[in-house]
Order: C-alpha cells, then sequence, then structure tokens
C-alpha cells in the first residue's frame, strides 16, 4: 500500500480515484504546523532558530497520517506546486519523523500542474526529493515576516495608542494606497478648454476634429487656460472655412494578451467579473481541485498561483485545433505564440492558467457549474484561446484640417481606428483600470486631398485637471507586481489584512486610505523609512527568490535585515510619544487641518477660540484635541469622515416588483426589499445584513438580492437527508445542518459554496466534540502568555469577541479584531480590566500563591511579575457546610485586587513614554 499525501479533502477523494486501491490518499487540511504566536518563536540570537507548534486542529490528522503511514510501503508527498506546498510537505515529514512513524518507507515527493488523471499518472512515475532551497525560502519569509510583526507591532502600539499591528509586507501595500491619498489632497487644478468641431464631407457624413494648432503654433491639451482663449478660437473656426490637408492611413497590428498569472487573473477577474482577489482566487482553488463532470470529479484548470505565462506543447495543439473548429483556419497563426513574463521577480516554473482540456467549451460545462464558477473559467479559456490566436489587423487614420478664417490659419485633427480582421478580438479583449475615451477608436469616413468640409457644430468646453484616481484592488495588485513587492498569491490576503485592520476601506470599488492607516504609514515613513521603501522590499524579495534557486543562505538574508532593522526599533524605543505625535502631527497637517473658507488658522480651537489644535493618542487611536485641556475638552476625529450614508435606491427585485434599497440603520447599513406597504399588516419587509469589510456604497443591486435570498439550501446531508443551509448571521457567514453551525472562511464563499465543502465543514466541527458545538464551552483560539495571569485565548462571545486569562476576560475593542489582536494588546486589556476590576462573580479554587517568576515588560526589560491570581486569604480548612457558607466567595474583583500592582508593567511604559 502506497501513502499519498494532499492538502484538501477533495483533491484527496478525486487522486484516489484515479490511482485506485493500491494507494491511500489523505488530506493534511494544508498547514499541519506554524510558528506559535508568541516572543521567542524565531532566535535571532541563536542563529534564527525556529519553534514549530503543531496546530491543534491538525493533530487528529496527522496522527490518522501516522498510523497510516506505519503500514505503508511508500510515503508520497504530492502537495501543491509551490513554495506553500513545498513547505507543507517538510512538516508532515518533519512531524512522521518525531511521532516516530518511519521505518523502512520510501519517501518520494511528486508534483502535478492539473488534478486529472494523465496530470497524477505522469507525476506518479516521475518522484523527486523534497526541494531544500525552496523550503529554506519558506523558512526565510516565514521568519521574516514573524520577526518584522512580533517586534515593530509592540513598538507601534505603544508610540501609537490604538494602532494595530505592522507587516512586511502589508505596510508597503497600505503606503501606496495612503500615498495617493496625499497626491489627491495636494493636487490643485488647473482649468483648460477644449474645442471640438462636427465637420461633414460632402457625401453627408460626419466626425470630429479637435484644434491642435493655430498660427503656425501647436495648441497642446492644457495650453487653452482661459475663456477668453477659447472665445477667441470659437470666432475664427465659425467663421473658417475647412478643407482636407492630409490623410495617412497606417496598417497596424494588435497582439493578444500572454495568458493568466495569478496577478493577471485577479486584476481581469476584478475589472470584468466585479470579483474581489480573494473571491477569485476561492472560485480557481474550487476549479482547480474538481468539479463533477459526468460523475467523475475533474480539475478543470491548472494550479492557479502561478507568475508564468508558458503553456504546454500538447495544450497548446489543442488551442490550435479548437481555433481553427470554433473560428476557421484565418484565426491560426503560422507558429504557435510563446510568452515570457515581464514582472519583476518572475519565476517560470509554473504554467500559465489555463484549462486542463481546451475543448472543453464553456456552453458545455453551464449546467455543472454555479455562475462564479462559470463566469471565472469562460474567462480563463477565452483568455487561453485568444493567446494562441493570429493578431488583429487595423488601420489607423490621421486625417489633418486646415481651417481659413481671413488672414489666420487654424490647424484641425481627426483620428480614427478600422479592424480590418479582428483576430483575437473575435474571443477577448483586456480590460481596463479607469475608462477614458479613446478618439482613436473611432472610424472615420472615406476622404481625400483638396475636399472641403461643411462645419456642423463646435462644442467649446471648459475642462480642470482631475487628480490621480484612488486605486482599485485591480490596479493596486497590478502596481504591486509592477514593483515588485510581495509575491503573486499574497496579494487577496495583503488586501484583506488592510480592510479587516480598518487601514483601508472599499467604496465604489476604489480603495481610500481611512486615517488610522494614514497615522501607521505617516509613523513608518519618519521612523522606519527603509522598510516602507518600495525599492527596499523588491530588492528582500528579489533575495528570496535568489534563495529558493540555492543561489544564497536564506540565514545571510536575515541576518543582514535583522542588523538593521532592529538597531532601528532600539532607536525609536527612547523616544516619547509625544515626540512621536509632534512629528505626525508635522507630516499629516493638511490632512488633519484643512484650509477654512474664511481664511482662518485652521489650527484654532472651535470651542474655546484661544487653544491650539493638535494631534493626541487615546485608547482607541489618535484624535485632535485642544491645547487647553483640561480647561476646553473640545476632541474630533483626525478627519471628517465620508458622509454617512443615505438611503439609496438599487434597483426592482425581477420577482416581486418590489424596490430594493440600502438603508441607514441604528445599528448600521442594511439591505431592505420593499417596505410596509408592500406586505400584510403586521408583516415587516424583509432585510439582509451588510457583510463584515463590505462597504454600503459598494453594494449593487446583482449583491444586494442575493443577500436577501439568504439563508440558502445548499442541499441534503448524504447521511441524514436533513438540509444544508447557507447564511450570514452575527458572527459571519456559516452553513448549518440540524443545530450544528460551522463558520464560513468569507461572506463571499457563503453564495457559492458547494454541498461536498459544507459536508466537510459539519464534519469538521461534530469533530471537535461538546466544545465545537454551537452552544457548547468554546476553548478559545490560544493567542500566548499573560505574565500573571497564565495562557491567554481568544473567544467570541454573547457580545463580541474577548481576550481571557486567569479567569479575567477583557473585550476587544472595536478596532481590532480576533485574528489580529497581538499579545501585547491583549496583556493591556487584561490588565486594564483586572485593575478596575470589573468581571463576573466565579469561585476560583483554592490553590497555593505561584512563586514570583521573571516576566518581560512591554519595552522588553526583565521585571518581576505579579503575584498568581488565584491565592486566597490563609484560613483553618472548613469541613462543615456552614463554615463553608461563611467564607466569602472569591470574585474577578477580588481576583484582580489581589492579582494587579499597583502599577502594571504596560502603564509603567506607557507612562515612561509619556
Amino acid at each position: 500500500m502506497n501513502l499519498v499525501i494532499v492538502e484538501s479533502p477533495s483533491k484527496a477523494k478525486t487522486i484516489n480515484k484515479y490511482l485506485g486501491k493500491d494507494y491511500e490518499v489523505l488530506a493534511s487540511f494544508g498547514h499541519v504546523r506554524d510558528l506559535p504566536a508568541k516572543n521567542g518563536s524565531v532566535d535571532p540570537d541563536a542563529d534564527f532558530q525556529m519553534i514549530w507548534e503543531v496546530d491543534p486542529k491538525a493533530n487528529s490528522r496527522l496522527n490518522d497520517i501516522a498510523k497510516a503511514c506505519k503500514g505503508a510501503d511508500k510515503l508520497i508527498l504530492a502537495t501543491d506546486p509551490d513554495r506553500e506546498g513545498e513547505a507543507i510537505s517538510w512538516h508532515v515529514l518533519e512531524v512522521l519523523k518525531q511521532k516516530r512513524a518511519l521505518k523502512d518507507q520510501k519517501i518520494e515527493r511528486v508534483v502535478f500542474n492539473a488534478i486529472t488523471k494523465q496530470a497524477v499518472t505522469e507525476a506518479m512515475n516521475n518522484p523527486r526529493e523534497i526541494d531544500g532551497a525552496l523550503v529554506d525560502a519558506y523558512m526565510a519569509r516565514r521568519a521574516l515576516d514573524y520577526l518584522v510583526g512580533f517586534t515593530l507591532s509592540p513598538v507601534l502600539w505603544r508610540k501609537l495608542p490604538g494602532a494595530r499591528s505592522a507587516g512586511r509586507v502589508q505596510s508597503v501595500a497600505l503606503r501606496l494606497v495612503c500615498d495617493r491619498e496625499q497626491e489627491i489632497e495636494k493636487f490643485i487644478p488647473r482649468e483648460y478648454w477644449s474645442l471640438v468641431t462636427t465637420l461633414a464631407t460632402p457625401r453627408g457624413e460626419s466626425f470630429e476634429a479637435r484644434l491642435v494648432g493655430a498660427d503656425g503654433k501647436k495648441i497642446q491639451r492644457l495650453d487653452i487656460g482661459t475663456g477668453a482663449e477659447a472665445e477667441d478660437f470659437k470666432k475664427a473656426i465659425d467663421a473658417a472655412a475647412f478643407s482636407v490637408t492630409t490623410v495617412d492611413a497606417k496598417p497596424a497590428r494588435r497582439n493578444p494578451q500572454a495568458p493568466f498569472t495569478t496577478s493577471t487573473l485577479q486584476q481581469e477577474a476584478s475589472r470584468k467579473l466585479g470579483f474581489a482577489p480573494a473571491h477569485t482566487m476561492r472560485i480557481a482553488q474550487r476549479l482547480y481541485e474538481g468539479i463533477d463532470i459526468g460523475g467523475e470529479t475533474t480539475g478543470l484548470i491548472t494550479y492557479m498561483r502561478t507568475d508564468g505565462v508558458t503553456i504546454d506543447g500538447s495544450a497548446i495543439t489543442q488551442a490550435r485545433s479548437v481555433i481553427g473548429e470554433d473560428y476557421g483556419k484565418q484565426y491560426v497563426p503560422d507558429a504557435p505564440r510563446q510568452y515570457t513574463s515581464k514582472a519583476k521577480n518572475a519565476q517560470e516554473a509554473h504554467e500559465a492558467i489555463r484549462p486542463t482540456d481546451m475543448s472543453r467549451r464553456p456552453a458545455s460545462l453551464k449546467a455543472r457549474l454555479d455562475s462564479d464558477q462559470f463566469r471565472l473559467y469562460e474567462l480563463v479559456w477565452m483568455r487561453t484561446v485568444a493567446s494562441q490566436m493570429e493578431s488583429a489587423e487595423m488601420e489607423r487614420t490621421t486625417v489633418d484640417i486646415t481651417a481659413k478664417a481671413g488672414a489666420r490659419i487654424l490647424e484641425l485633427r481627426a483620428t480614427g481606428q478600422v479592424v480590418k480582421f479582428d483576430g483575437f478580438l473575435a474571443v477577448y479583449q483586456e480590460g481596463k483600470d479607469d475608462d477614458a475615451d479613446d478618439e482613436d477608436s473611432r472610424r472615420l469616413p472615406a476622404m481625400s486631398v483638396g475636399e472641403a468640409l461643411k462645419k456642423e457644430n463646435l462644442a467649446v468646453t471648459q475642462h480642470f485637471t482631475e487628480p490621480p484616481p484612488r486605486f482599485s484592488e485591480a490596479s493596486l495588485v497590478k502596481r504591486m507586481e509592477e514593483l515588485g513587492i510581495g509575491r503573486p498569491s499574497t496579494y487577496a490576503s495583503i488586501l484583506d489584512v488592510l480592510k479587516a485592520r480598518g487601514y483601508v476601506k472599499l467604496e465604489k470599488k476604489r480603495l481610500y486610505g481611512e486615517d488610522k492607516g494614514r497615522v501607521v504609514v505617516a509613523f513608518l515613513e519618519n521612523f522606519f523609512a527603509r522598510y516602507v521603501e518600495y525599492d527596499f522590499t523588491a530588492s528582500l524579495e528579489e533575495n528570496l527568490d535568489k534563495i529558493s534557486n540555492n543561489e544564497i543562505s536564506w540565514k545571510e538574508v536575515l541576518r543582514e535585515f535583522w542588523t538593521g532593522f532592529i538597531g532601528a526599533v532600539d532607536d525609536i524605543k527612547e523616544l516619547r510619544v509625544a515626540q512621536v505625535l509632534d512629528v505626525l502631527d508635522d507630516m499629516l497637517g493638511p490632512h488633519i487641518y484643512p484650509a477654512r473658507e474664511d481664511g482662518g488658522d485652521p489650527r484654532q480651537c472651535p470651542t474655546c477660540g484661544t487653544g491650539r489644535l493638535n494631534l493626541k493618542a487615546g485608547k482607541f487611536g489618535a484624535f485632535v484635541g485642544c491645547s487647553n485641556y483640561p480647561e476646553c475638552r473640545h476632541t474630533r476625529p483626525l478627519a471628517a469622515d465620508s458622509a454617512a450614508t443615505a438611503d439609496r435606491v438599487l434597483g426592482e427585485d425581477p420577482k416581486t416588483g418590489f424596490e430594493v434599497a440600502v438603508k441607514a440603520g441604528r445599528f448600521g447599513p442594511y439591505i431592505q426589499l420593499g417596505d410596509a406597504k408592500n406586505y400584510e399588516e403586521g408583516e415587516k419587509p424583509k432585510r439582509a445584513g451588510i457583510p463584515k469589510n463590505t462597504s454600503p456604497g459598494d453594494v449593487e443591486l446583482d449583491m444586494a438580492l442575493k443577500l436577501l435570498s439568504l439563508p440558502r439550501e445548499i442541499g441534503k446531508h448524504p447521511e441524514t437527508g436533513e438540509p444544508i443551509t447557507a447564511g450570514l448571521g452575527r458572527f459571519g457567514p456559516f452553513v448549518k445542518h440540524e443545530k450544528t453551525y460551522a463558520s464560513l472562511e468569507s461572506g463571499d464563499e457563503v453564495f457559492d459554496i458547494g454541498l461536498n465543502r459544507a459536508v466537510t465543514l459539519i464534519a469538521e466541527k461534530i469533530a471537535k466534540g461538546p466544545s465545537g458545538r454551537r452552544f457548547g464551552a468554546d476553548p478559545g483560539k490560544p493567542l500566548g502568555e499573560h505574565p500573571a495571569l497564565g495562557g491567554i485565548a481568544v473567544k467570541n462571545g454573547r457580545y463580541g469577541a474577548y481576550v481571557t486569562a486567569g479567569g479575567v476576560n477583557a473585550t476587544i475593542p472595536n478596532d481590532k479584531t480576533p485574528d489580529t489582536i497581538t499579545v501585547a494588546e491583549a496583556i493591556a486589556l487584561l490588565d486594564e480590566r483586572a485593575a478596575k476590576g470589573g468581571g463576573k462573580v466565579k469561585k476560583v479554587a483554592k490553590k497555593k500563591a505561584a512563586p514570583k517568576k521573571a516576566a518581560k515588560s512591554a519595552d522588553g526589560d526583565d521585571k518581576p511579575a505579579k503575584k498568581a491570581v488565584a491565592k486566597k486569604a490563609a484560613k483553618p480548612k472548613a469541613d462543615t457546610a456552614a463554615a463553608s457558607k461563611a467564607r466569602a466567595p472569591v470574585t474577578k474583583k477580588t481576583v484582580a485586587k489581589k492579582a494587579a500592582p499597583k502599577k502594571t508593567a504596560a502603564k509603567k511604559a506607557a507612562s515612561k513614554n509619556g
């Protein structure tokens, strides 16, 4: 028996069918180990020794793998064909060695780019060893991200109260968004005028021509700067006689774009389908892992994490055959097209994203795919087919026209383009990030030199230059790839993290830098400038790629980075919070204090009139306050928030004819179907919540109708026959079967999750036992150690998420999430809660006082830790019920009073820093 390890259960099931009874295929469910979220997991002083911890959720799966391995003749590691996949195989192998599950089994590593029988079988016949260079590159990347996060985030939090953690690549991506905000604010509009004349040929065919010259001088776009100048030219054109001076027609060819990489797929899916990058990757993952087609699960596209643009020769042959059959031989070029990537740090190890079978036309799969799966598959199929088609042949025509007005001679120009042969345009045309009127795409009528033209109309239009547009998700991904920042496979998660932290918001498909994000970027640019520079981040990515190519030692890269980085961190530790705020106050001044209409001092306090507004730090972040505090208590946010969402009608529901609208309620915006007049007396209109991290301004009719359709039935459970439903609840998207609820990863998935995936999630939830049930005890997610209270866990409670340790609970503020809160932030919240004596009454078991132990303060210095919280006053033992009743109950308030010293380490640090 041969044991095969893959990541996902759906992939395991499919591959098991391909390989037959001599193979057992088990899933690791992704990564099985990671660095514990606490200090010391990567130790620079011990040559970057890394401590790996098995994910509690993976324990049972690893035990199953170890048990199966003991009876296997061969262990085949068949995880994904990239750096992460190599790392998962390495982690699984290391755990099996620790469990002593390996004896004389042969160990092989296989990779396949598509989940088809042919690809899997071919991979099994060509095994290799684990690629140590790829594992080293993974460890270097993981160590860098950890060191930056666990070193920089506490500094950021202490010097900028209310700020969130900072990541190595996320911070640079955030800088791109915030720098664009600064460009927009500093932009000064410039007035200019355009004159466009509508002319007609002797045959009555109309076209437009633009004024491009006068009196022997060229006129550029911005040269006519006033209405008076425009009026002068208007008078001349109105009195002019027009004739054709030259007609220049030149042939041109337009070549197709390369097939999709991860980045270009995300960009095009955003432009053409309106998909967020994370949603695109989820759908692509399903298409890669396989869809049931005629009773057999088959992968429909190749691996979707790639920056290569090459295609396998057999796929090219198949594509050329499909082109000839569907479009004709004239659309097939003489030779196959070959592409090379232009992106920085591109690795050509993998194929581009393409259909696994080019003859599988989208129309033949429409009935077997849901709407989003079909649209994405169709996009991939069309792009791949177009990439192997003949070029489009165009004719670009430029007509110069002379306008004579007495002694004055003006020059006009008309441009146009005619498609002589559509070529690949018959299938596909790449989208644009910012739509603009393309004059070249207009078709011009036939004209000859010397021909007289008649003026039909003259449009004199005032314009103002516009600032650069804010990034869309697609254009930000494109810019990051151009700069060589991060890897394409991480772009979706980077955007999700920035939105989750509240650093950016997505509105009308544009990314806006929020105030807290701008403060973080200003802080980093002033005190850690090198580490948010685009060139520095790109050069680091190049070194990580060199590691994967075995060109450089991974520890050498870490040493070089750490030496400079820890020095910058040590420097900033000496600064007081007030000093930091003064620097940020100056840098963000134009944003925080916009010019007043009356020309007065924008920093003058509007309440007392004598104080000066300046940047201050509070528990929940930076804000603007008066220098006369506490006599004057005027405060406001950094900048005025965008206008509150007003009621907005989206359209009509095609089923009921009722109006669908986004409305503003007490607890936030929501979607409503119809109003009271559409319902029976006493019946309330149907409503739906808006998913977290989705801007109300971004909700359009199709999305609103999807949300109103929830909860939806996915299908019947194969064992019980009872329905499984998907819906959106207070804690996010979920699937439900009977009384079992299982959370989904993202709100988007609730619309397209299939039955197989839902059954898997339900099974995983049940497998956790009572603690995994919706109403069972929640053990929480381990976060780290409190110096006195012990282990810290993050839990979801009735009133929201909270952290808990040693019987003390502290609510997580709204500007933080369970996924992003750091150990340092949790300790401060618990200390504050303990000092206030809040919490429920809870008896605490009698326990001996814990001995004092050394703990690290927020500044990293060893200081005495708090005494154990469970200690009670020494009393004689009482065995009787009466004596037991006589003892006063120990409350969390009592615990807090005993546990907390007069001044916590965190508060001392805050006091020291101003």
